[in-house]
């Protein structure tokens, strides 16, 4: 996504990233889309500039004529010309988005040129672009020339008695500058990219909201159909197993010691023992109780504790809609599953924390990486799960690690 740029710029790494130059080249593009824009509209704006001049000239029956007549003409040429220019500047944008992420899908037409709302949003981002960018690129155009006179104003209070000083100092004044207008490009260029994403951005027709309610109810009946079947399985099977188990104990009891029906009670007590635990550990699976009764860190710990990963949890302790932390709970385990069946990881770092749009999750191990979503239904039916709950699943996995897996999830603050 187009806030990709805006992530990037707090990671330790940026300046050593490709997202600088990115961010530089997203600036650069914008003043050459808002000079080409600006040409655009001159046709229709000169009219319109003109009666402006007519009517500072004078106020006599002519002048007024004449300012009007040419109002009528700039107004006409604008409503005809206006949207065209803003669809050609819409679709060079969605271009462009793509030096700092995503580009949104270009809108299907619903209705004609002046009332598809894809029209109008064009509109505002031409505005946008139009007075906005040169806003912030004027910002940018500032520190980039006190990037390029610092070494100027260093080298007259500098001894040109000393040559190598002199360079030095050159250098260095306008290179400490230098990460400063990186950021500052990136910042707002990011922003900037945010704001066109958001007004280009296609609206979704009926059909697909409906299909999104219908699979979130469809989400939230299984969980409730799982929450069922885990207290069917917790009240009624495991307490008649653990009755079972505790009779056969006691009929070990009768038994003669070391004979052939003490050592087959024997085999048997192990068995509902066995069973005991993994049916325990398939009703923690199936609904965890810490999840319900206490929250995501409650029920993250619980699951780090099981695993024999060293797992580093740092997970918020406020509660979430449960359909949230249901997903994000479901991400952590496969997480952890996979770092330790197919990563040959040690060490897994989780992370889930309230951002400005809902919970993110993260989950990152040290393992080998190289992970493929194709080689397993488990993480589709993640990304199915969380596209559900108004959401998006993410990895990277890159060879030699490390694999990252990440949930933003939507929630209400």
């Amino acid at each position: 996504m187009a806030e990709a740029l805006l992530r990037a710029v707090t990671g330790r790494q940026f300046l050593v990233s490709t997202w600088p130059w990115r961010g530089f080249a997203y600036a650069v593009t914008t003043a050459v889309a808002a000079g080409l824009l600006w040409l655009a509209l001159a046709v229709p704006l000169t009219p319109l500039l003109s009666a402006a001049v007519v009517l500072h000239a004078g106020h006599t029956g002519g002048h007024l004529v004449v300012a009007a007549g040419l109002g009528l003409v700039g107004v006409g040429l604008l409503g005809l010309l206006g949207p065209q220019v803003a669809l050609s500047t819409a679709r060079a944008e969605r271009w462009r988005l793509r030096l700092v992420g995503d580009a949104p899908p270009s809108p299907g037409r619903r209705g004609d040129l002046y009332t598809d709302p894809a029209t109008w949003r064009a509109v505002a981002y031409m505005v946008l672009l139009g007075v906005v960018g040169p806003l912030w690129l004027g910002v940018l155009a500032v520190v980039a020339l006190l990037v390029v006179s610092t070494p100027v104003a260093v080298q007259h209070r500098i001894s040109v008695a000393d040559p190598l000083v002199s360079v030095v100092g050159r250098a260095g004044g306008g290179l400490l500058l230098i990460p400063v207008l990186l950021y500052l490009a990136a910042l707002l260029g990011g922003a900037h990219a945010a704001l066109a994403r958001m007004l280009l951005r296609p609206e979704p027709s009926e059909d697909l909201i409906e299909v999104a309610r219908s699979r979130t109810r469809l989400m939230n009946a299984f969980d409730a159909e799982r929450v069922r079947i885990e207290r069917d399985l917790h009240d009624i099977a495991q307490q008649r197993l653990v009755a079972l188990t505790m009779q056969i104990g006691l009929a070990r009891l009768d038994l003669p010691p070391a004979s052939p029906a003490d050592a087959a009670m024997a085999a048997a007590h192990g068995q509902a023992m066995t069973l005991m635990a993994e049916l325990r550990d398939l009703i923690r699976g199936i609904s965890p109780r810490a999840l319900r009764e206490l929250g995501l860190r409650a029920a993250v710990e619980e699951l780090a504790a099981a695993s024999g990963l060293d797992v580093r949890v740092d997970v918020a302790s406020a509660r979430f809609p449960a359909e949230v932390e249901s997903v994000a709970y479901a991400v952590v385990s496969e997480g952890l599953a996979n770092a330790a069946k197919h990563a040959g990881a040690t060490e897994v770092t989780v992370t889930a924390r309230r951002g400005a749009d809902g919970l993110l999750v993260e989950v990152r191990d040290g393992g080998g990486g190289g992970a493929d979503p194709a080689r397993g239904s488990g993480l589709t039916g993640l990304a199915d799960r969380a596209a559900a709950a108004g959401g998006r699943l993410l990895m990277s996995s890159p060879p030699g690690g490390p694999t990252v897996l990440r949930v933003e999830l939507p929630c209400a603050s």
